[in-house]
């Protein structure tokens, strides 16, 4: 699949479920906005990029602690629901812009910071993106990056990528802790640290935001039940499809 076709999927996959992401549990509760948030205390004049913003949960969170806020995103739907949703809180220093993780249409050292949650799995050149992310950075300045980890073991990659991707046609991949180290490292960014925390995903809620075609679902329950005792245990997979699957918040600096 070339670029513009992914950006096509992509556009495609979200257009009409924009609201549904404004209005997701997941998307909007999380342990790790208290950490971005902590990070920009007394950051007041800072200009921040929300990279793949979604529908702007982190921009809502941390624009009232710094002076800008880029919510930047490939989906125009999404776009214009945070536009609207910041309108409605009178978050006034956000600003949207459109466009691809790849290819930013920002200067050189024209942010503070970069934030990063749950976009990366949709990106069609980790490398390239991450390149993009230390050239718009200043020097010194922090990114954050957090998404759905791979495990790293092939039995559990394997099943993650086939019920991302089956549940989600722009799904690309979802990156092992060492895969992101490494990337990060060759990028020319410096990781400063990394953890890892545990998401629970109620599967009637998971497809459902994503409008899942009803065979994909079938097949979804069909490989978790036909999958051996390792990868049920691993992902806490229980009879109705809910299961729990592993996040990675990763700290870098320029």
């Amino acid at each position: 699949m070339t670029r513009t076709q992914h950006t096509d999927v992509v556009q495609r996959q979200f257009g009409d479920q924009a609201g549904a992401y404004l209005s997701s549990a997941v998307h909007a509760q999380g342990s790790e906005f208290a950490l971005l948030q902590a990070q920009l205390q007394g950051q007041v004049d800072a200009r921040v990029l929300d990279l793949g913003c979604g529908a702007g949960h982190v921009s809502f969170q941390i624009a009232p602690l710094v002076a800008q806020v880029v919510a930047y995103d490939l989906s125009q739907s999404m776009l214009d629901v945070v536009a609207n949703a910041a309108a409605d809180r009178a978050l006034t220093n956000i600003m949207t812009e459109r466009g691809a993780a790849e290819s930013l249409p920002f200067a050189d050292a024209s942010f503070d910071y970069v934030f990063s949650r749950y976009s990366a799995h949709h990106w069609s050149d980790l490398g390239l993106a991450l390149r993009e992310v230390r050239r718009v950075l200043k020097p010194g300045g922090v990114a954050a990056f957090i998404d759905v980890m791979s495990p790293g073991s092939p039995l559990l990659d394997t099943y993650l990528q086939a019920v991302e991707v089956l549940r989600d046609t722009s799904h690309v991949r979802n990156y092992s802790a060492a895969q992101w180290q490494r990337q990060v490292s060759e990028a020319g960014l410096r990781v400063r640290s990394h953890a890892r925390q545990s998401l629970r995903l109620e599967f009637g809620s998971w497809v459902e935001r994503m409008r899942t075609p009803e065979l994909m679902r079938l097949a979804i329950r069909e490989l978790q039940q036909a999958m051996g005792e390792e990868v049920r245990q691993y992902y806490q997979i229980e009879a109705d499809g809910s299961f729990s699957t592993d996040v990675l918040v990763l700290w870098a600096e320029r």
